[in-house]
């Protein structure tokens, strides 16, 4: 099979097309024929061992000292089951899925070997490119907007980032959950998450946080760009922030009212959630489709230069194969 591989940390251009071995799915995991998948901010970060501050010696560690020790990246995949593997009773060949690899990475091929806990049926009536769309960014927003601040209605949210993956997400899931949503983004952005829901945008360009006089029941910063302590000044008396990119220093001392680590779980229950959320209307992934795994170079120039809006998806199969 044909696998976007990387043999060094570097730039996007350490990524080259390899004809590499199919995997065997291993007790409880499917084969999975990879139709689109998502090149993230994540991936980015490992392709180039930009890791947030203090965490590069551990990363390193887990990930690999001078390489890359999973040479296929990737998370996100959406795709037809080829096969199943001892143990996997869930899915049987031909079923449409979505879900994510977790540690385990790959899927930035054209098959994959995932664990059925980690999948969920694709719905019908939803796109592969949608399905993988809405999982990293999805995910990660309903985390830490449900499970961490425990968001209800009627709470406001400040979300800094609106336009990327975790912010168009946010954006959505806060309002869904019944929040009054501000959106901080450039100007050109702006109409795109009004269209999400946003109540309203602030212009990062010309409105610095630091001098806004507002506070709002939750602040979540999707990019990292944020200091703790302007996340804490923009808080009412019993408001929480929300570090969804967060260096070492700031996960120590994430307590009480700031949350920070703890990614998403990646959940089954979670992502068919979301994929219902898409079904139904309520969940408008954001995406730009790139053809064909070596579409991923230019996906991750994209990442890298920063001005990424919503998410990358790469169409490794078309849809009808």
């Amino acid at each position: 099979m044909k696998a976007a591989v990387i043999d060094s940390y570097g730039p996007p251009d350490v990524v080259r097309i390899a004809e590499v071995p199919r995997p065997e799915p291993k007790r409880g995991q499917v084969l999975v024929r990879v139709v689109a998948t998502a090149v993230t901010a994540g991936d980015a970060r490992i392709r180039g061992a930009r890791f947030p501050r203090g965490f590069a010696p551990l990363a390193r560690l887990a990930l690999g000292l001078r390489r890359p020790r999973r040479p296929i990246l990737g998370v996100v995949l959406s795709g037809v089951v080829e096969a199943a593997g001892p143990g996997a009773h869930r899915f049987r060949p031909g079923d449409e899925v979505c879900g994510m690899t977790g540690a385990a990475l790959g899927a930035h091929a054209e098959f994959a070997a995932v664990s059925e806990r980690r999948l969920a049926p694709k719905p019908g009536g939803v796109s592969h490119a949608d399905a993988a769309a809405a999982l990293f960014g999805g995910t990660t927003a309903l985390h830490f907007l449900r499970d961490r601040a425990a968001l209800t209605p009627g709470r406001t949210v400040l979300v800094n980032g609106a336009s990327g993956a975790v912010g168009t997400s946010a954006v959505q899931l806060a309002k869904h959950l019944g929040a009054h949503v501000t959106a901080v983004t450039s100007a050109r952005n702006a109409e795109l998450v009004v269209g999400l829901g946003a109540d309203r945008v602030i212009d990062y360009t010309s409105t610095p946080l630091e001098q806004l006089g507002e506070r709002f029941d939750v602040v979540l910063d999707a990019v990292g760009n944020l200091p703790r302590a302007s996340g804490m000044r923009l808080l009412t008396e019993r408001g929480v922030l929300l570090l969804v990119v967060a260096d070492l220093w700031d996960m120590v001392r994430a307590r009480g009212r700031v949350k920070a680590g703890r990614p998403a779980p990646e959940r089954a229950e979670d992502i068919e959630y979301l994929l219902g959320l898409v079904a139904s209307g309520v969940l408008r992934p954001v995406v730009r489709e790139l053809g064909g795994l070596g579409a991923i170079v230019d996906a991750y120039r994209l990442v890298d230069s920063g001005h990424k809006v919503g998410n990358l998806i790469v169409d490794v199969a078309p849809s009808g194969t």
